[in-house]
């Protein structure tokens, strides 16, 4: 009896003594990466805008309907439709981000897009992210990007 009550009372203290992972600040660690997203994407920087999304064949997005599959295809998709040359591009914001976390590792974002040219609202609607913590940054996993009615 004295052997476990002796094992026992060292795993506790060790449990004690264990140095504890910080756990960040995921919805402001997200904010951030939006904000830098939205700069990019203004700047015309297709590669760090794509940077915030996984880089796999599973990484997915949802729009009218239809959902694309995979990294680059996303990525081609943006390069045809908003950054080839001659195409305009306009003004990225985000606001009404609400965030969920679900484990360390995991959470989900509700948001709002905003595409402006000048005064004028070109394009809005909701959006949902997955997204997954990669070392030490976020990563969008599934992108559900809806328009609102014009």
């Amino acid at each position: 009896m004295c052997g476990t009550w002796w094992v026992v009372s060292v795993s506790v203290l060790i449990a004690c003594s264990a140095p504890k992972i910080p756990l960040g600040n995921p919805p402001q660690e997200i904010a951030a990466m939006l904000q830098r997203s939205a700069s990019d994407w203004n700047r015309g920087d297709l590669t760090g805008f794509m940077s915030d999304y996984a880089q796999d064949s599973l990484t997915s997005y949802m729009a009218n309907g239809h959902v694309q599959y995979g990294w680059q295809a996303l990525y081609d998709r943006y390069q045809k439709n908003y950054f080839a040359p001659g195409k305009s591009r306009d003004s990225l914001s985000f606001d009404e981000l609400h965030v969920r976390v679900l484990t360390p590792d995991f959470a989900y974002a509700t948001a709002r897009f905003k595409l402006t040219r000048g005064d004028s609202v070109v394009a809005s609607g909701p959006f949902t992210l997955v997204l997954q913590k990669q070392g030490d940054r976020w990563r969008i996993l599934h992108d559900h990007t809806s328009a609102d009615p014009k």
